[in-house]
Order: C-alpha cells, then sequence, then structure tokens
C-alpha cells in the first residue's frame, strides 16, 4: 500500500520545507511541490492555466503511483478550496493508496513573522502578505487533518504528521 500525502496551507507556511524533510524521512519517496507544475514568467491564472496545472499534477502523481520504486509520494500546494482537492483526486489512481490529507495551518502572526523573513529575504513581494493572511481561515472548512505549526519547527512537523497518518 503506498502512502499519498497531500499537504495544503497558505502561502510562506512552510509546505515546501516540511515536505523536503519528509521526503528525507520516509523510505522510498518522492517529493512533488504543485508550484513547480506552473512556474512561468509572467505569472498568469486564468481558465486555461488552471486546466494545464491540475493536469500536470495529475499526470506527475499518477506516474510515482504506478512506479514501483515509491511507496511515499510527498505534494504539496496552496490548495484552499475543498473543490481543488477534490478536483485532485479525481486525477489520480488512489486503489491500493492510502491517501492523507493535510492543511498546515497557524496564526496570523507566525504567518506574518514567516513572511517577512522571506520579504526581506528578496524571496516573496509584499503583496503575499495580505493574500496569504486573507486564505488562512478557508483551511477550517477543508476535510483535511489541520497541523497548527505556529510554534513547531519544520522538522517537528514532518515528523507529527508521519507519525500521525
Amino acid at each position: 500500500m503506498k502512502n499519498i500525502y497531500l499537504i495544503g496551507g497558505t502561502m510562506g507556511i512552510g509546505k515546501t520545507t516540511v515536505c523536503h524533510i519528509m521526503k528525507d524521512k520516509l523510505n522510498n519517496s518522492v517529493f512533488l511541490d504543485g508550484d513547480w507544475c506552473w512556474d512561468m514568467h509572467p505569472f498568469r491564472i486564468s481558465d486555461e492555466t488552471k486546466l494545464m496545472v491540475m493536469e500536470n499534477i495529475g499526470f506527475l502523481l499518477n506516474n510515482f503511483i504506478r512506479c514501483s520504486v515509491f511507496e511515499n509520494i510527498v505534494f504539496c500546494w496552496v490548495m484552499h478550496e475543498q473543490a481543488i482537492l477534490d478536483d485532485l483526486l479525481s486525477r489520480i489512481e488512489t486503489a491500493d493508496c492510502d491517501i492523507h490529507l493535510i492543511s498546515l495551518v497557524c496564526s496570523e502572526q507566525a504567518l506574518r513573522a514567516r513572511l517577512r523573513k522571506d520579504i526581506d529575504a528578496g524571496i516573496r513581494t509584499e503583496d503575499v502578505l495580505r493574500k496569504s493572511i486573507d486564505r488562512i481561515s478557508l483551511y477550517e472548512r477543508l476535510n483535511t487533518l489541520k497541523v497548527d505549526v505556529s510554534q513547531k519547527s519544520p522538522a517537528q512537523v514532518a515528523d507529527f504528521i508521519i507519525e500521525h497518518c
């Protein structure tokens, strides 16, 4: 039985860092960040690019699922709406897989501090702060395991997910 970890969370919450750690801790694992499936310049969100990214993600996840080498597939993306999760799940072959749906959440104060570090380092732009904070509450509505990362290191979060899923 393969484990598929679908990890969502608002921008800057630490999804990519946690998933890299999980990949390194889990045996026979692979990691995909949904952002890699539409890393373009200029970044354009349209019906066409939304469809493209979902098809790209589904294709890659299914290839990982079909590959006998992988037992653990770790995926992260913003996934702030149940419809996104449902669409993604409808695209992947889940037979013989345990699906783990997880949302990383945190306090507004913790998110501000994380994003401020990224903005100061030039990794993110100032406009991300408001967008990301506005999405925090959306994750409470999802059918996912909520993991509060406000007071946890990325390694602690990765360990928690591995132990509780």
